[in-house]
């Protein structure tokens, strides 16, 4: 068990741990802006009176790109159950943009306020009398001088965390007061890092990676198995692969959605190369379809009484056993509670084992040097 939300098994195969202990202390002693917004202490830089403002609202928009959008995504469709206004995500480039006549809040995100997709789409979607919402740095970037100009609001985003690690940030906290969940359930940092089960779990966990990265095993598989969770490993993407591929160095995190993919590339994951690791993902849903008794045939009378939900937990299981068998190497998640703690203990762990991964690779995990050459070259033949 990681914590009552989360029942964790962990890699068969742990190293040594000492050092990983160590840098995890002196990350958690240092005074590090994103830990910080993981954390009760953290202090958000809009106004309870700007979420009353807009609170009333059924439909907001989303614009943004890769970690300005992805964890505000991420808590949209994990805790859907929850939520009872509409959310509609613009992340890419697209010729065929929505464009409701419904009474819609824009909420536009890019931390450097000169993303270029999102000025693009920015200017297809807002209308002179729409209501906005810009969330930026404190400087006179592209966006900001918009919103001033269209009297828009203006929420600072934190110039010390980067936009995959701003999820319990501003940036996906506004928008979640907004959903009508409360951003403290979520910031659950203090309580993990004393509670020595998260520690110990999250210290070995790290030290298996970095073995099976000796091995030369790079890619980080996720078989998930949750529909509602496929936006938690697109920012889990994100989130490794921005931090850590530098230097030659890295992993290659890989989404792979069950069972749907059982017939596909689980051939592969089973009997071919062997430079993968995996993480399994489920979650228990309390409320799911069952099968019709009535027009079971008898051959599979196996399937009487039968939930989705237990029908798709029996093929991770399966799987399970059958990794075990071929000693395929893996880890694994059941989550036992949907709720805004859950997913904050979830994003707390990835957060923090991807530091931990860059520190112990000598990699700093906080930039993305090469991202920026292809931003410049763009903007070399636009002009």
């Amino acid at each position: 068990m990681l914590t009552s939300g989360i029942s964790f098994v962990n890699f068969k195969k742990k190293n040594k741990s000492l050092k990983i202990r160590k840098n995890l202390q002196s990350i958690i002693n240092d005074k590090n802006e994103i830990l910080n917004s993981l954390s009760k202490n953290y202090k958000d830089s809009y106004k309870k009176n700007l979420i009353n403002k807009y609170k009333a609202f059924s439909n907001y928009r989303i614009i943004g790109m890769g970690g300005s959008i992805l964890g505000t995504r991420t808590i949209y469709e994990f805790l859907q159950h929850k939520i009872k206004k509409n959310f509609l995500f613009i992340d890419n480039l697209q010729n065929n943009l929505s464009q409701s006549k419904k009474k819609t809040v824009n909420i536009i995100v890019s931390k450097s306020g000169n993303t270029i997709e999102t000025i693009t789409n920015s200017n297809i979607i807002i209308k002179k009398n729409n209501r906005n919402i810009f969330v930026t740095e404190n400087k006179k970037n592209y966006l900001y001088q918009l919103a001033e100009n269209l009297k828009g609001e203006i929420v600072y985003h934190n110039n010390y965390i980067g936009g995959r690690y701003s999820v319990l940030s501003e940036v996906g906290m506004l928008p979640a007061e907004l959903m009508g969940l409360k951003s403290k359930n979520f910031r659950q940092f203090n309580f993990l890092i004393k509670n020595r089960r998260f520690l110990n779990s999250l210290i070995t966990n790290v030290g298996s990676i970095l073995y099976y990265i000796k091995k030369r095993k790079f890619n980080s598989i996720i078989i998930n198995y949750d529909e509602r969770s496929e936006s938690l490993f697109k920012w889990y993407q994100q989130l490794v692969a921005e931090s850590l591929g530098k230097k030659k160095k890295g992993l290659l995190p890989i989404v792979s959605n069950m069972p749907k993919d059982n017939h596909s590339v689980m051939q592969l994951y089973l009997d071919g190369f062997q430079n993968n690791f995996y993480t399994f993902f489920y979650v228990d849903e309390k409320k799911s379809k069952k099968l019709n008794n009535k027009i079971i045939l008898p051959s599979h009378k196996f399937l009487k009484n039968k939930s989705i939900s237990k029908i798709i937990y029996s093929q991770k299981k399966a799987s399970e056993n059958i990794f075990l068998k071929k000693n395929i190497p893996f880890r694994s998640f059941e989550i036992k509670k949907r709720d805004e703690k859950t997913l904050g203990e979830l994003f707390s762990f990835f957060i923090l084992e991807t530091i931990l991964l860059g520190k112990a690779l000598k990699l700093n995990p906080y930039d993305q040097p090469a991202v920026e050459l292809i931003k410049k070259e763009t903007k070399k033949i636009l002009t």
